[in-house]
């Protein structure tokens, strides 16, 4: 009774770490959308006068939704990533950080391309 107890606890365990560290690279992720978005939007504008006060807010929101849609592509490509091809080449793997950091950096220059080339040069966006 007590191996089974143990068994389903380290399992649970288990789980609950790989959760963990793919939320820490989601973050990162989010961080890296955050980054290019602001690269895209460029510095926030000055405070407009009068009635067009009442449109300041949009730069943030804009901000926030595209690094929010940009992220989560850039968190669901690399978790889909790593579980199906990572997580078998890089077991026992002294440097298996830097190379999945490095595979979400690449993950991010890709999705940064394609937004970019569907916004400004195609135009669909």
């Amino acid at each position: 009774m007590r191996k089974i107890k143990k068994c389903n606890t380290n399992l649970f365990m288990k789980i609950l770490k790989q959760i963990l560290n793919y939320l820490v690279w989601l973050l990162i992720a989010f961080i890296a959308a955050f980054i290019y978005t602001r690269i895209i939007l460029g510095t926030k504008p000055e405070p407009s006068i009068g009635f067009l006060k009442l449109f300041d807010w949009t730069y943030n929101v804009a901000l926030f939704q595209i690094s929010l849609i940009i992220g989560c592509t850039i968190g669901l490509l690399y978790i889909f990533f790593d579980v199906f091809y990572l997580n078998r080449k890089l077991k026992g793997n002294k440097k298996s950080t830097f190379i999945r950091f490095l595979a979400l950096l690449i993950i991010t220059v890709f999705v940064g391309t394609t937004h970019y080339i569907l916004e400004k040069v195609i135009d669909v966006i």
